[in-house]
């Protein structure tokens, strides 16, 4: 996939846009991408934040030497891609609550574009206000929360800070860190309509290798996921 533009937005926080030709794409997908670097063997797995007909834009934060090379690739060169690969999100109605955290903020995007419709309550968490990206974009779709770690922007603290005092809502989704999904599981495990996406190292990103098993084995998240219902798995 040809590459139109690589962007620091944020902290050691990149937006990577390839140019789509006619992928089709459900929201929480990943795309599986090969790093310009022969000695890196593994491919990375990129969730996917937006896309339409003409392009998809994948966030991803430098961690490692991979995603160090990828930040590297210049704007018309081209990248092996795999994908769009795993379940997205099932699209529920009425009101609803979208919770991330994070780079698990990335994949929600492009789910509350696809829920515009809906009374959407968006909570968003950050380490600080320097690692912020897509806010003023969730704002134009719904209500949308903020905490930082630090306390610089929004409420101090952890996403729980918000979400004690919010409401009853139809469905919720999440995706971000472990205590972020555990903290969504359990404050809301009476309800049915949860879903959380969950993030393991991967291999094959097609469910052959089992290398990404969820903690309780029962499914792999590249194949079987990364959206699950929350009441299916172990966090």
């Amino acid at each position: 996939m040809k590459v139109l533009s690589n962007d620091l937005i944020a902290d050691d926080t990149f937006e990577l846009i390839l140019q789509n030709k006619g992928l089709k794409v459900t929201p929480g997908q990943f795309m599986h991408i090969k790093v310009p670097d022969q000695s890196l063997i593994l491919r990375r797995p990129i969730s996917i934040a937006m896309y339409d007909e003409h392009q998809i834009h994948l966030i991803y934060k430098v961690v490692g030497e991979g995603t160090a090379c990828l930040s590297q690739v210049e704007v018309g060169s081209k990248l092996d891609v795999l994908g769009p690969l795993g379940s997205g999100y099932p699209l529920e109605k009425g009101n609803i609550l979208i919770v991330g955290g994070g780079m698990g903020v990335a994949p929600l995007y492009q789910l509350a574009r696809t829920l515009k419709d809906e009374n959407l309550t968006i909570v968003l968490g950050f380490g600080s206000q320097a690692m912020m990206y897509y806010v003023d974009k969730f704002r134009e779709l719904g209500r949308v929360y903020l905490t930082t770690d630090d306390g610089s922007v929004g409420v101090k603290g952890h996403v729980g800070n918000v979400l004690s005092d919010l409401g009853q809502f139809d469905a919720v989704y999440a995706c971000g860190p472990i205590p972020l999904l555990y903290y969504v599981q359990k404050k809301y495990e009476n309800l049915d309509k949860v879903y959380v996406s969950l993030e393991e190292r991967m291999a094959c990103g097609i469910g052959a290798c089992y290398a990404c098993d969820t903690k309780d084995k029962k499914y792999r998240v590249c194949h079987d996921g990364p959206v699950f219902k929350a009441k299916e798995v172990t966090i």
